[in-house]
């Protein structure tokens, strides 16, 4: 190394020395003050009914595209299969079946056919819809749509009045959503079903199955009420046809070999034009019957607050507004123009920018 080399790093060196060692950054926190968390809470408030009303255009919506499908496959389907000629026989025969075991029970093959329709319209009608969409999927769906838009609006929250975010989670740690302990992990906080994987966490799990423990069948709608006069309509006829077919087969019998068949064939082209002649009367009863009674059931999704498709979001919508009602001042009204969901389209339940 020559001399020039040697000076030009000494002075380097010493350059480096002479460098005063930067002053670490102080982080000042930010104070937020009590009139600011109220404010805070009452828009939680007013996010938690906004959100509410949201999912509830949502899960409308859904319920009213189940409800056209289910009719859809009920009138392309169901109506088509019960009112068919081999289908009128096989239940003649499961009828006859019935009516021979029923011993001194009173309308007994009326309600085992009943219990068969029944069977059949739900794997004919009910369960293919909801392959598509069914109220059991709606019920989780809104709630989570509830829980996203109430995720969205916390961030709003923070930034509108400078809380930053860390704090403002650890304010909604302390409120609860779900409140089903013990154990405590049937219970979370507001901030674990807003960061959580809703369908993976314990508390909400089981408030799923506190709802359809209280709706049953997950809440599919119970056609029973509706099955009950077709089934009776359908049994009396068949009972009615029974005796003279019975009559029919003994002429047959007596009859020969020859004439014997062409009775038969005869009898049982009567019973086709019987049946024909019928099935006007019977399909008008099968829509009648069944629509009201799955329009009942369908209102009772809709708007039951404890087992209907809207039951989880009303529940977590209880309890972060009930647990805040201390705080919030009641003679202060809940601005709903301070929480923006203009964002939002709730008929596909997508975020758009």
């Amino acid at each position: 190394m020559n001399l020039r080399s040697l000076i030009v790093a000494v002075l380097v060196i010493l350059a480096g020395c002479a460098t005063p060692t930067p002053a670490p950054v102080i982080v000042v926190p930010v104070v937020v003050s009590q009139s600011t968390w109220q404010q805070v809470d009452r828009e939680i408030v007013a996010a938690s009914q906004q959100a509410t009303e949201q999912a509830r255009v949502y899960a409308r919506g859904s319920m009213e595209h189940w409800r056209t499908r289910v009719y859809q496959q009920t009138e392309e389907v169901f109506i088509p299969w019960f009112s068919s000629y081999w289908t009128q026989e096989w239940l003649s025969m499961k009828v006859s079946w019935y009516a021979i075991n029923a011993g001194d029970e009173q309308d007994a093959a009326t309600k085992r056919l009943a219990a068969y329709l029944l069977e059949q319209y739900h794997q004919r009608v009910l369960e293919p819809v909801a392959v598509e969409i069914d109220p059991d999927a709606i019920l989780g769906q809104a709630t989570e749509f509830y829980v996203q838009l109430m995720g969205q609006q916390l961030e709003v929250i923070s930034k509108r009045h400078g809380v930053p975010m860390a704090q403002l989670n650890g304010r909604i740690q302390k409120i609860p959503a779900i409140s089903l302990g013990p154990p405590p992990a049937r219970d979370a906080s507001l901030y674990q079903v807003v960061h959580a994987e809703l369908s993976k966490l314990p508390a909400y799990l089981a408030l799923i199955e506190k709802i359809h423990t209280a709706g049953g069948e997950k809440g599919i709608a119970s056609t029973d009420a509706g099955m009950g006069p077709v089934a009776k309509r359908a049994s009396k006829r068949i009972q009615a046809e029974m005796a003279p077919r019975g009559a029919a087969s003994a002429v047959a019998a007596m009859a020969g070999k020859a004439a014997g068949a062409l009775i038969s064939v005869g009898v049982a082209g009567v019973r086709a034009i019987i049946q024909a002649n019928d099935r006007p009367d019977s399909e008008a009863l099968i829509r009648s019957s069944l629509g009201n009674s799955f329009d009942k059931a369908w209102v009772k999704l809709v708007d039951n607050p404890a087992t209907g498709v809207m039951a989880g979001t009303l529940y977590m919508a209880r309890q972060i507004e009930g647990s805040l009602e201390e705080t919030v001042e009641p003679s202060v009204g809940l601005d709903a123009g301070t929480v923006d969901f203009s964002h939002v389209d709730s008929t596909t339940q997508q975020i758009t920018p």
